[in-house]
């Protein structure tokens, strides 16, 4: 690895408006030309949104879908990476040739697509099909690996993509702020964020509580620290459909500390420097070297039961 500086964005999308998203997206990639970004990691499904989809029909999915590298999505983001000099992450609906349709999340430059990564648990919706590949790729010198929301809490998926050598890995989410049985977690009423400029105070409190940011420092910390790897972290901000997003997008560091977040209640981007000696001296990578895989069979076993991903939305799928 060596040193690089990466971007983090927020913004607020609309639902199956892929122009306005990639507009607003264009305008957060200056932003982080400007302070400095190489590389710029848009949140989850950030191109046609996200949380609307629960209630779409496989043909309504299919319309929405794009194939990948040539869907004209794909095509805006390596024209746009081209004119920037960026290597930019954002997150579409993909279909295939047989009509599948996933969700997925690629990285471009401006001479093409250089990597792409299906969901391995995809919930939202029924006809939504699961990846099967963990996605690590390098880049300027440096390992990275791509795993989508769910993905990441299941620990063996960050492992096994730290394991294939990822240095950096991207998680892209919409999360957070969502009906839970968990103390103190649940919606945020959407008037406070009608009423964020006259009362930030309230709607920052939520944000930062349990139901948004209070929640994620319970585990994604542990997942970056674990596995002695940079953590980027993005999500949406503000109306998600019937739901309200607290964004937080942030980069976490080997030692389970946050380089730089995103606090405001905007569109915004934030940059922060990665640099090696962190991942060297991370107790991540201490740990790694002290597994016994001779031990592990058990993860490996093949359950009697199919998975069954429920997702904490009131949303289970077999």
């Amino acid at each position: 690895m060596r040193d690089i500086r990466i971007g983090a964005a927020q913004f607020e999308h609309r639902n199956a408006d892929k122009n306005h998203n990639l507009s607003v997206m264009k305008q957060l990639i200056a932003v982080a030309v400007d302070r400095g970004a190489e590389i710029l990691s848009f949140h989850e499904a950030c191109i046609p949104a996200y949380t609307f989809l629960r209630g779409s029909s496989k043909d309504q999915l299919l319309e929405l879908a794009e194939t990948i590298p040539d869907g004209p999505s794909t095509r805006k983001l390596i024209e746009m990476a081209r004119e920037f000099k960026l290597v930019i992450l954002a997150g579409l609906l993909e279909r295939d040739d047989l009509k599948n349709v996933y969700n997925a999340y690629i990285c471009v430059n401006g001479d093409g697509l250089i990597a792409k990564h299906r969901k391995l648990h995809a919930f939202i919706n029924e006809h939504l099909v699961n990846g099967n590949e963990y996605c690590v790729f390098e880049l300027g010198g440096v390992k990275f690996g791509i795993l989508t929301c769910f993905d990441n809490n299941l620990i063996e998926n960050v492992r096994i993509t730290t394991l294939m050598g990822a240095e950096v890995i991207f998680m892209p989410h919409v999360t957070c702020c969502l009906p839970s049985p968990m103390p103190g977690r649940g919606l945020i009423d959407k008037r406070l964020w009608e009423n964020r400029e006259r009362d930030p105070v309230s709607l920052r409190q939520e944000f930062m509580g349990p139901k948004g940011r209070g929640w994620l420092m319970r585990w994604l910390p542990t997942r970056a620290y674990e596995n002695g790897i940079y953590a980027v972290f993005t999500n949406p901000i503000g109306v998600d459909d019937d739901q309200i997003r607290n964004g937080n997008a942030m980069i976490i560091d080997p030692y389970g500390e946050i380089v730089i977040e995103c606090n405001s209640f905007g569109n915004d981007v934030v940059v922060g420097l990665c640099t090696p000696e962190k991942i060297d001296d991370s107790p991540g990578r201490r740990y790694r070297r002290a597994r016994r895989p001779e031990l592990y069979g058990k993860l490996t076993e093949i359950e009697s039961e199919p998975p069954v991903i429920d997702s904490g939305w009131g949303i289970v799928k077999e």
